[in-house]
């Protein structure tokens, strides 16, 4: 049987952890911005083929402020690391994300 349950409400451990850890420490540590942390994750969730997640990700970037460029640049440097099918997913979840901006 299937819920329309979010995943965080379903398990609210995961919510926990991501909050306090991923996000309340991971992404707070000095040695990269947030907009270098989002640039890193990105590049391995479109490597990855992780396409929910990417475009959730990919908002959070322009949000950190990372440019359309930028993350076209990303993509384009996935084709030749990850393999053309992860870059040609990452251009598709990139335009869901740009909409008609470009």
């Amino acid at each position: 049987m299937a819920t329309d349950k979010p995943v965080y409400e379903l398990v609210p451990q995961l919510g926990k952890l991501r909050n306090e850890v991923v996000f309340g420490d991971v992404w707070e540590q000095p040695e990269l911005s947030r907009r270098d942390r989002s640039l890193v994750t990105c590049a391995l969730l479109a490597a990855l083929y992780r396409t929910e997640e990417l475009g959730l990700h990919m908002q959070r970037a322009l949000d950190n402020g990372v440019t359309h460029d930028e993350l076209r640049g990303v993509i384009t440097h996935i084709a030749f690391y990850a393999g053309w099918p992860c870059a040609v997913n990452g251009g598709r979840v990139a335009q869901g994300i740009f909409g008609d901006d470009d």
